[in-house]
């Protein structure tokens, strides 16, 4: 039984990072389809959701560094939950050990909770780039999004 509660917090956990990250490429997605953007500072060719909300050149200054750093800082521990997950698996795959498989989840864990402060902190840190009407657009987008985005659980989506 303590195992299938497990499993269910592991697959729960790992489906609300899912709906982040499906959110985000969402916002981008439709920021991009919006209005054209100047490019990304990091990889030319991409566009960030602030450019879609028509800052000024002093708001772009401020913004821009602090993208940099959210996106790099989200490629490290992207990065370090990659290779969670494939521990996770040779573990789950080789290993009868609970105990192993345990605090391996608690790692995992604390590397999505992190993630999750990150992007937390992140849409604080740009509100207060933003002025009124830009912030309105800038939580209108992400309540669109999440409304959007459905559970793997829900009952429209089979329970699955």
């Amino acid at each position: 039984m303590r195992s299938k509660w497990l499993l269910f917090v592991l697959v729960l956990s790992l489906a609300i990072n899912a709906s982040v990250l499906a959110t985000m490429g969402y916002h981008y997605y439709r920021s991009a389809s919006l209005s054209p953007s100047a490019p990304c500072p990091i990889s030319p060719g991409d566009s960030h959701l602030y450019q879609s909300l028509g800052l000024s050149d002093t708001q772009l200054s401020k913004m821009e560094p602090l993208a940099r750093s959210f996106h790099g800082r989200l490629a490290e521990l992207g990065a370090v939950m990659e290779r969670k997950k494939e521990l996770l698996i040779d573990l789950l795959r080789k290993e009868s050990n609970p105990v192993s498989i345990e605090n391996l989840r608690k790692e995992m864990a604390g590397i999505q909770d992190e993630i999750q402060k990150e992007v937390i902190m992140h849409i604080m840190e740009s509100k207060k780039i933003l002025d009124p009407n830009q912030q309105q657009r800038f939580f209108d987008l992400m309540r669109q999004s999440m409304t959007r985005a459905k559970s793997p659980w829900s009952a429209t989506n089979g329970g699955k």
